[in-house]
C-alpha cells in the first residue's frame, strides 16, 4: 500500500498520484464517499452528498492566506468506479476538480488520484496541493486498514 506520485516536472495544471491497495472497491469508496470517513484522512466535511451537482464544504483551521474552507459541488459520482468534484477555495483563486478512479486489480483496487485545473500563476498552490494530498494519502492509507 503505497502513494505514487506520477506528477511529472513538466506538469503545472494537474497532480497525479496512484495507490495500489489491498482493499475491495467497496472499502475504498467508503473511505472517499462517507462523510465519516472523509474525515478521518482528508479534511472535516459539511453538508456531504453524492448527488450529482450537490454541495459540501471541507472545513479546518486557517492558515494565512486560507480561511480553511474548501467549497465543493458533485460533478459525477458512479459507485466504487468514479468520484468527482469541483474543489474551489475563493481567497486564493483556486478553482480545480478533484477525480477518483477505483479499478479492480487482482490485489484489490487500483486507485487514482488527480488534482486539475491549476494555472501557470499557482506554483504555490500547486506545491501545497501536492504537499498536502502525499500527507493526506499515507491518512487514507492507515483509514483503510482501520476500516472492517
Amino acid at each position: 500500500m503505497t502513494l505514487h506520485d506520477r506528477t511529472t516536472k513538466e506538469q503545472s495544471a494537474a497532480l497525479t498520484f496512484e495507490f495500489d491497495l489491498p482493499h475491495a472497491p467497496a472499502k475504498v469508496w467508503r473511505a472517499i464517499s462517507e462523510p465519516e470517513l472523509l474525515g478521518q484522512w482528508l479534511l472535516p466535511v459539511f453538508g456531504f452528498s453524492l448527488a450529482p451537482g450537490a454541495n459540501f464544504t471541507f472545513k479546518t483551521q486557517p492558515y494565512p492566506p486560507w480561511d480553511g474552507t474548501v467549497n465543493c459541488r458533485i460533478l459525477e459520482s458512479d459507485a466504487q468506479r468514479t468520484l468527482s468534484y469541483a474543489w474551489v477555495v475563493g481567497g486564493m483563486g483556486l478553482d480545480t476538480v478533484v477525480t477518483f478512479t477505483l479499478t479492480p486489480s487482482e490485489s484489490g483496487t487500483h486507485l487514482s488520484l488527480v488534482q486539475s485545473g491549476f494555472t501557470p500563476e499557482q506554483k504555490q498552490n500547486f506545491g501545497g496541493a501536492r504537499y498536502g494530498w502525499k500527507m493526506m494519502g499515507a491518512k487514507l492509507i492507515d483509514v483503510l486498514a482501520s476500516i472492517p
